[in-house]
């Protein structure tokens, strides 16, 4: 018996059918995904095979790869242009606000060092992309929120703060292991962002004029575009050994670089990545369940929990101030900051580095983590289908073809 073909069967029927279950109850589908893995993972039934537990992180890294490709393909550059300021706040402002908030609480609710709960921060600062752009793309295909260009703000803002919040996180381990923190540690954070938006950019230009002078079937154009987004991330390393060099955000220009140019092509490609992520999106978050330790989950306190809440009212003080001036009403700014809540995939990835650099805060970081994950990801995803209809007005555009689609239907405008 191949047990990794087991694996992946019972991944792939027992995770469809607790996601369908979660779906009738109105309960996001990721929290039923989640829960399968942390089912089927080694710290409860074990069933999955050892070999899909070794390139866990790559399949997570692999998901992640096809959501922001698939969110540069629907991110008009005209469109940054047009939201200007708060798109760049929004980049580093809510995890600086964060990872603050984090060093005034993590010495009173976990009894850690300043610099402790700086590490604890950075890990918490990302938002999850992979939770985040899924709805903003739906929110943009039904048209919320599209007039003032909010789902392309959270959007942006959500990816770009991902690599910002690395970066420091890796600067404050090197502090807490007394190696300091230099000018160039925060410089790399710009140039890292610079580079990789140029890369996937000159490349993205590239790609649309060979799909405009040789004919290729889409799955040929799909194929190549995703091995060049294999390529940038597979390569970081190495480039930021010489330059900084953000992979994932090279991944994002690149599908906006095509948006850009060849339109046509680029929503053609869009809608046959839409489904492969059906597939992507479950593999993300069973793995990401199945890396989940109950033993750290029983061990944590509530002085985890309360320095997570109390970090993301930090993080939401932040998004306002990042959206002063924007022209955005006060419920689209609750809309924008409760859509910033999710923590997933940046947590499981580095949650566990300070334990294996043997720092003393280690298994508190890992245990952040992992709750951080188990409450913002299903708390963020619950607000956001709760508060969109609310908060967010539809477009007169769409709200015609709706109409026109469904003449007998009364299409919720989002006014309140």
């Amino acid at each position: 018996m191949n047990n990794m073909l087991m694996s992946l069967a019972l991944m792939f029927l027992i995770g469809f059918g607790i996601s369908g279950i979660f779906k009738k109850l109105h309960i996001p589908s990721l929290l039923g995904l989640i829960i399968t893995g942390i089912v089927l993972g080694p710290s409860v039934l074990n069933l999955l095979d050892p070999k899909i537990l070794s390139i866990s992180s790559e399949l997570r890294e692999i998901a992640l790869i096809v959501i922001l490709f698939r969110a540069g393909l629907n991110l008009d550059l005209s469109d940054m242009k047009k939201i200007g300021r708060p798109a760049i706040l929004l980049c580093f402002v809510p995890a600086t606000f964060e990872i603050v908030g984090a060093i005034v609480l993590g010495p009173a609710c976990l009894g850690l060092s300043r610099i402790d709960s700086a590490i604890v921060g950075a890990m918490l600062a990302a938002a999850s992309p992979a939770i985040i752009v899924p709805k903003m793309l739906w929110l943009m295909e039904e048209g919320y929120g599209t007039d003032k260009h909010i789902p392309q703000l959270i959007m942006a803002g959500a990816s770009a703060d991902d690599i910002y919040a690395i970066v420091l996180f890796t600067a404050f381990i090197g502090m807490s292991k007394g190696e300091g923190i230099s000018a160039w540690t925060i410089i790399s954070i710009p140039i890292s962002i610079a580079t990789g938006l140029g890369v996937g950019i000159v490349f993205g230009l590239a790609m649309a004029q060979i799909f405009k002078m040789i004919h290729l079937r889409d799955t040929v154009k799909i194929l190549l575009l995703f091995g060049l987004s294999f390529l940038f991330v597979g390569c970081e390393d190495f480039i930021s050994a010489y330059v900084p060099f953000s992979g994932l955000l090279a991944v994002m220009a690149l599908g906006g670089a095509i948006l850009n140019r060849r339109a046509v092509v680029a929503k053609r490609i869009s809608d046959k990545i839409a489904k492969i992520w059906v597939g992507a999106e479950l593999l993300l978050f069973i793995m990401l369940g199945s890396a989940v330790e109950i033993s750290a989950l029983l061990s944590a306190g509530l002085g985890s929990v309360l320095l997570i809440l109390g970090a993301l009212m930090f993080r939401s003080v932040g998004v306002v101030v990042s959206l002063l001036g924007s022209g955005l009403k006060l419920k689209e700014i609750l809309y924008c900051d409760v859509a910033y809540f999710p923590k997933a995939t940046v947590q499981a990835a580095v949650g566990a580095i300070p334990l294996a650099e043997g720092l003393a805060c280690g298994m508190m970081v890992l245990t952040t983590a992992v709750l951080s994950i188990l409450i913002t990801a299903p708390l963020g995803a619950i607000l956001m289908d709760l508060t969109v209809k609310k908060c967010l007005t539809r477009s007169r555009e769409e709200r015609r073809v709706s109409s026109r689609h469904n003449p007998g239907l009364n299409v919720p405008s989002g006014d309140s």
